[in-house]
């Protein structure tokens, strides 16, 4: 018997991080079937995030699939700024620790911005660096 009342909590530890892997799993497939209609997409705890051709798509990952998506065209976008802490760094020169990490979508048309949560910095540079370039090619004179 106490050996039974020993075993009980690690069997409910147990089920209890099955449903937690089975909860993510779905969040992961629900996710990769919305990123299908995007060229480039990202997938982590946080936000899902997507670009289509100008436009970006984000929202927060659940199992039935994003929810709370908000897009906007990088047309409309001023600058992009990867933010550690709060605090704009350098997209080529990321720090390599920090707790909350951002990009950040400034509009020309008003003082409004967006912010995009990441969980890894390298990630967020890598999408910073992409978009930042895309947002240079808008603005070349060729497009103009």
């Amino acid at each position: 018997m106490e050996r039974g009342l020993l075993w009980l909590p690690l069997l409910v530890v147990f089920f209890w991080l099955a449903w937690q892997g089975s909860k993510e799993y779905q969040k992961v497939e629900a996710y990769r079937a919305w990123a299908e209609q995007f060229e480039r997409a990202k997938y982590d705890i946080y936000a899902v995030l997507g670009q289509k051709s100008n436009n970006i798509t984000w929202g927060k990952p659940t199992p039935q699939g994003p929810i709370k998506l908000e897009t906007f065209s990088l047309l409309n976008v001023q600058q992009i700024y990867l933010l550690i802490d709060g605090k704009s760094v350098d997209v080529e020169n990321p720090p390599e620790k920090g707790r909350s990490i951002e990009l950040e979508f400034l509009f020309s048309e008003s003082t409004n911005s967006v912010r995009v949560p990441f969980t890894e910095i390298p990630l967020a540079a890598e999408w910073g660096k992409f978009l930042l370039l895309v947002l240079q090619g808008l603005r070349s004179p060729q497009n103009q």
